[in-house]
């Protein structure tokens, strides 16, 4: 089985550090880091990641316009995408769940427990 490897768009450059630790760590994943909406775009493009966590709230390009756009590219609307967020609410749920995303994490989240949380989200065995 080959490695899987994750995309993490995240403005924040420590919580993209942490998220990178665990997810190799502990999920023995290759994890790529962006911390800009159109970074994070250009890399999902040209190193087809088999999932992307995205963080809704960001300052250039927010999570939900990057969907948008990663929805209308051929090249990358197959990738599942998860958003972190810190607002999760009730009324947020039934809105994530009409973008076809793969699933929400919410932050903050136990980073000995995002593997777990990620493989249950995406139904990796």
């Amino acid at each position: 089985m080959s490695t899987k490897c994750i995309l993490v768009i995240d403005d924040e450059p420590n919580l993209c550090l942490v998220i990178q630790a665990c997810l190799e760590t502990i999920g023995n994943w290759q994890v790529i880091t962006a911390e800009s909406g159109k970074k994070g775009l250009q890399l999902a493009q040209t190193e087809q990641p088999d999932a992307i966590l995205l963080d809704v709230m960001m300052p250039d390009m927010d999570g939900l316009t990057l969907l948008k756009e990663l929805q209308k590219s051929p090249s990358t609307q197959e990738i599942p995408v998860i958003l972190l967020t810190a607002k999760v609410f009730n009324n947020n749920i039934t809105q994530f769940d009409q973008l076809g995303i793969a699933g929400v994490i919410a932050k903050p989240f136990d980073p000995m427990t995002l593997t777990k949380e990620v493989t249950k989200v995406l139904d990796w065995s």
